[in-house]
């Protein structure tokens, strides 16, 4: 594997074919969807080992959403960037589980460090509902699907490995479908604040500081 520092597949895909002049990677299929002028999809699947062991990523999807200038874009702008992601998480939690699956969502990160606190302040956005349904099913819509969330720091404030603390947390609640939340590497600088990948092969926390 050719080694670079960045965790969008997309990425690692296209340096790895320009390093080694290829135009297709055995392993890798690709392909590109632009919705407007501003917002582009790039789906890349990683079908067998080659293509794993090629950009070092494990075999499955990625999805990554590029929306320009989201800093500075309009309500409307934002509205269509968070329909497309919406669209595509949906399917992918499809894939999984039905539509009363359990879900767990994690936020990766340390909430007081800039770069690395997506994950803690997203989980301040989700909508729980496990115990409103465990406990006041009354005041539930019926089909409500049971979320729960959970933000649990980094080894360096709590002297836990975040492993340890989700697989505890996971036997306890046994969540059918668990989707984790974190901040990612790029090599573009024109890629902050406005790339999201999406994947459904895992994620390993802390694996970025060793």
């Amino acid at each position: 594997m050719f080694n670079f520092r960045t965790d969008l597949a997309s990425e690692r895909r296209e340096i790895y074919q320009k390093a080694n002049k290829l135009e297709q990677i055995d392993g890798i299929e690709a392909n590109q969807e632009e919705i407007n002028e501003n917002i582009k999809v790039e789906r890349v699947k990683i079908t067998n080992e080659n293509g794993a062991k090629a950009i070092g990523k494990p075999i499955g999807n990625y999805i990554t959403i590029d929306i320009k200038k989201l800093k500075i874009a309009t309500e409307e702008e934002i509205t269509k960037g968070a329909e497309i992601l919406t669209n595509e998480l949906k399917q992918i939690i499809g894939n999984h589980i039905d539509n009363q699956g359990e879900i767990l969502v994690v936020g990766l990160g340390n909430i007081y460090v800039t770069p690395d606190a997506l994950g803690p302040k997203v989980i301040n956005e989700i909508e729980v509902t496990r115990h409103i349904i465990n406990y006041l099913p009354q005041y539930v819509e019926e089909g409500t699907r049971m979320v729960s969330a959970i933000s649990p720091g980094v080894l360096g404030t709590t002297g836990i490995e975040t492993v340890e603390i989700l697989k505890g947390i996971v036997e306890n609640t046994k969540p059918k479908l668990v989707i984790v939340i974190d901040a990612l590497a790029s090599r573009s600088i024109e890629r902050i604040s406005s790339t999201v990948q999406l994947s459904d092969t895992g994620i390993v926390p802390g694996a970025g500081v060793r």
